[in-house]
């Protein structure tokens, strides 16, 4: 099982993209675009992730975390301790929380030569 979560903002490139990911195989996850009133925007999937890695964790033998937010830290180690799950970490090195890079099994530098 493989989750892609996004933000709906109605563009072109992100529906194309999206389609993409649906094409090899991921279940895409999206939540409406909210503009407040102050002209900040929300969209936040903090919590469907951890959710999702929590139930999927009980019957996987691998978590893969495409991030950098330190936040998901305790969740991987959660997983690993309470269900065994092996945890890999994909993140931009620069964009990365030290905690989360110490918080998993492997950790996986997107940098340009994976991007091609």
């Amino acid at each position: 099982m493989a989750n892609a979560y996004a933000i709906d903002k109605g563009d072109e490139q992100q529906q194309k993209f999206q389609s993409a990911l649906k094409h090899i195989g991921f279940d895409i996850k999206l939540k409406p675009y909210i503009q407040r009133s102050d002209g900040s925007a929300k969209g936040d999937w903090d919590v469907g992730i951890a959710i999702d890695v929590l139930e999927a964790a009980e019957s996987a033998d691998t978590i893969v975390l495409l991030s950098g937010d330190g936040d998901f830290d305790l969740l991987l180690k959660r997983v690993s301790q309470k269900y065994g799950c092996k945890t890999q970490v994909y993140g931009v090195p620069q964009l990365t929380a030290t905690s989360l890079v110490n918080a998993t099994d492997e950790f996986f530098k997107i940098e340009s030569d994976l991007l091609q």
